[in-house]
């Protein structure tokens, strides 16, 4: 396969199994539009934008460090129910802190999944389990600084606009980010 040639979903989760940092970030630059799309369906929720995207970026994580492709559904599939699973579960943590009625969290209804593949009760539930443990260790392991560095850079701030939120220089955005993914293929290949 040429360098310019787009790889397959299985071609890079096997990359990412071998430790390929790089294949990491192109799965997630790949679904970054579809973990925005999904969060949209909840942007009347009480939780900001932002804070969807960063959820359901690390459902998508979660997706990549779970996914079993012989459980026949395909990784997009997988994915969006693990993306969308992460937001649900941060909202719901969100009402219980804050009292508010369950049912006062609306989604805007639209159909991301291809209905051909549709995820057993087990593979949901796992999907679910896997989201909330990598949340769980995620805030964990990382330092509050690298919390909110991973948090920006998840809704899509460069290096710079990072640094200057955070009133810091871009090369302590730069390190900050080499140690976030090297605890993060420490997680995910545990």
């Amino acid at each position: 396969m040429s360098d310019t040639a787009e790889k397959t979903d299985i071609e890079l989760l096997d990359e990412i199994k071998n430790g390929n940092e790089k294949s990491t970030d192109e799965l997630i630059n790949k679904y970054r539009s579809s973990v925005e799309a999904i969060a949209m369906k909840y942007i009347n929720s009480p939780l900001e934008k932002d804070d969807l995207v960063q959820e359901g970026m690390i459902g998508l994580l979660a997706a990549i460090k779970s996914y079993n492709s012989n459980k026949g559904a395909k990784f997009l599939t997988y994915a969006c129910r693990c993306i969308d699973n992460s937001i649900q579960t941060a909202l719901r943590k969100f009402s219980r802190l804050k009292d508010i009625p369950q049912g006062s969290i609306v989604t805007l209804e639209e159909d991301y999944f291809d209905n051909q593949y549709v995820l057993s009760a087990e593979d949901e539930y796992l999907a679910n389990e896997s989201v909330s443990i990598l949340s769980d260790t995620l805030y964990e392991e990382l330092s509050k600084f690298e919390n909110e560095v991973l948090r920006l850079h998840i809704v899509g701030c460069s290096y710079n606009e990072i640094a200057e939120r955070l009133g810091k220089n871009p090369k302590a955005i730069d390190n900050a980010m080499q140690r976030i993914r090297k605890k993060l293929n420490g997680i995910i290949f545990k």
